[in-house]
């Protein structure tokens, strides 16, 4: 026979009559990363970001890693001399500043910067790191984010080094517009200044002006404010579908630029 006790709202079972009697097992609510991304709780907090407001910036203290649920951002830097570079866009299901979940907590080394309204959820390092020693749902989804954003990197540096200014320019667009991912791609990207597109793919404001223009006359994109990407921009990024002469002259506007670069070097 057992008696039941009742102590700081705890009930418990002893043993009666020498008997060890067994506490019978509370069964765990199961762990549910889409919830976790998704709510408030301890160790994390939802933010609403206005456009042009600040995630963290370069320098600062890496003690939070954070999820984008809606709206898209940038990351940028700045080099000594003060020159600023936009290195990647981040868009809703990214994780960024995942470097405050290292082994030793150290300083962001970017500024990431809303391009329009974000909610975005801060998860505090103590949090993070807890979550993904402990629950192997989420720690599979942060690792997968972590191999797809270096293949992303790696495919970034291959596009800088081997591909022309206007094949860059596609492919930033088309990415942007998250063609290749599952679900219909969102055709009309956020606002964004041709300065930023330059600085993204390593030329002048000039050229990608240039550029934008041939798309728009060639039916792969609609210009007005903001830009609606088509599918046929495809083309240029897979097959290189453009107009012969005058990508015969753009080529050789970015191999003039690169030998002119070069020489600079050199003669430094």
């Amino acid at each position: 026979m057992l008696h039941l006790t009742h102590k700081a709202s705890v009930f418990l079972l002893w043993p009666v009559n020498g008997k060890e009697a067994q506490m019978p097992h509370r069964k765990l609510k199961e762990f549910d990363p889409v919830s976790f991304l998704a709510t408030s709780g301890l160790g994390r907090r939802i933010l609403h970001i206005k456009a042009k407001g600040t995630l963290f910036s370069q320098g600062g203290i890496a003690d939070s890693v954070y999820y984008v649920q809606k709206g898209r951002a940038k990351l940028t830097v700045v080099s000594k001399a003060g020159k600023e570079a936009t290195i990647t866009l981040i868009t809703a299901g990214d994780f960024v500043g995942e470097e405050s979940a290292t082994a030793i907590a150290g300083l962001h080394m970017s500024t990431a910067t809303a391009i329009v309204a974000c909610s975005v959820l801060k998860i505090e390092r103590h949090e993070m790191m807890r979550v993904i020693h402990d629950e192997h749902a989420f720690s599979d989804i942060f690792v997968a984010f972590l191999l797809e954003r270096s293949m992303r990197t790696q495919a970034d540096l291959v596009d800088q080094l081997f591909n022309s200014s206007e094949r860059r320019l596609a492919r930033i667009l088309l990415l942007m517009a998250d063609f290749g991912k599952p679900g219909e791609p969102e055709t009309m990207i956020p606002k964004i200044t041709q300065e930023t597109l330059a600085d993204m793919i390593g030329t002048t404001r000039s050229r990608v002006s240039f550029f934008m223009n041939r798309f728009r006359k060639m039916g792969f994109i609609e210009y007005n404010g903001r830009i609606h990407v088509h599918k046929s921009l495809l083309n240029v990024v897979l097959h290189d579908q453009r107009p012969g002469a005058n990508s015969i002259s753009a080529a050789l506007l970015d191999r003039e630029r690169d030998k002119t670069k070069f020489a600079k070097q050199t003669s430094a």
